[in-house]
């Protein structure tokens, strides 16, 4: 896994009202081949935020995945411009969301996709810093990683902060890539990867944390090329997980151990 480019690297730089340093992509983005994909669960006041943030310029439909939620997630997605909100019937996880938004992304034709948090966690306007090793053609999946330089985690609590650090620690003795932040949503890729047969975001186990570092695993056992960039993660002080500890902690770290064993494909 290869190291990231800075967040000044070419371009004119430019602050935005969030304090995000704005630049220039260093490579041509065209839209009409990217996707954005938004997982949501009872994110009403947030996700409005996040659809309306990010840049038409760089992408040409934002896909927002309602997990069942029951505070009107969908309709404020709408309100705020996503090309496209499906609903889940049921609860199925974040996981599920981001397969069926994927899936959806890849049936109408894009090329491309990258994934937000729905909490407003991740800067829609750092979306360069994953899309241009893209398009440059020097990557096959892109990773944020709010700990390369560059990257910034502001508000982040004590524990989040060793947990976040723990991780790439585990990935890279099970998968002896480098790594530095496995657990981050903001990515992007090809979505040509979801044709591969080593790689099954179908299984059901996959439904909540696991189908991220699950994806991120496979990509690097099947030889493609992932890169890491520094991109910022915000703590809001108006919850920004919904994770639980132990649970959710080993829903993110059982996809290295089962892959690593052999237990799952």
């Amino acid at each position: 896994m290869a190291g990231g480019h800075g967040s000044n690297a070419g371009g004119s730089p430019l602050r935005t009202g969030s304090g995000v340093v704005r630049r220039e992509p260093r490579v041509t983005i065209d839209p009409a081949r990217v996707a954005v994909v938004v997982p949501a669960w009872n994110e009403a006041g947030k996700i409005g935020d996040v659809v309306r943030k990010v840049p038409r310029r760089l992408v040409s439909c934002v896909i927002v995945v309602d997990d069942c939620s029951s505070d009107g997630t969908a309709d404020e997605a709408r309100a705020a411009g996503a090309e496209r909100v499906i609903r889940h019937a049921t609860n199925r996880g974040v996981g599920a969301g981001i397969r069926t938004g994927l899936l959806a992304a890849k049936e109408a034709g894009y090329e491309f996709a990258a994934i937000l948090s729905g909490d407003d966690q991740h800067e829609p306007e750092e979306l360069p810093r994953v899309l241009e090793p893209l398009f440059a053609g020097e990557a096959d999946l892109v990773q944020g990683s709010r700990w390369l330089p560059g990257g910034a985690t502001p508000g982040i609590p004590p524990a989040r902060r060793w947990l976040t650090r723990l991780y790439p620690v585990l990935f890279r003795l099970a998968s002896r890539a480098p790594c530095t932040d496995g657990t981050n949503g903001l990515r992007a890729f090809r979505l040509s990867l979801l044709d591969d047969p080593r790689i099954r975001l179908e299984q059901d186990w996959l439904d909540r944390y696991e189908l991220e570092p699950y994806l991120l695993y496979q990509a690097v056992r099947c030889g493609y090329r992932v890169q890491e960039v520094p991109v910022t993660v915000r703590y809001h002080g108006r919850g920004t997980t919904k994770m639980r500890l132990l649970r959710d902690g080993w829903r993110i770290l059982r996809p290295i151990l089962y892959l690593r064993l052999g237990l799952k494909q």
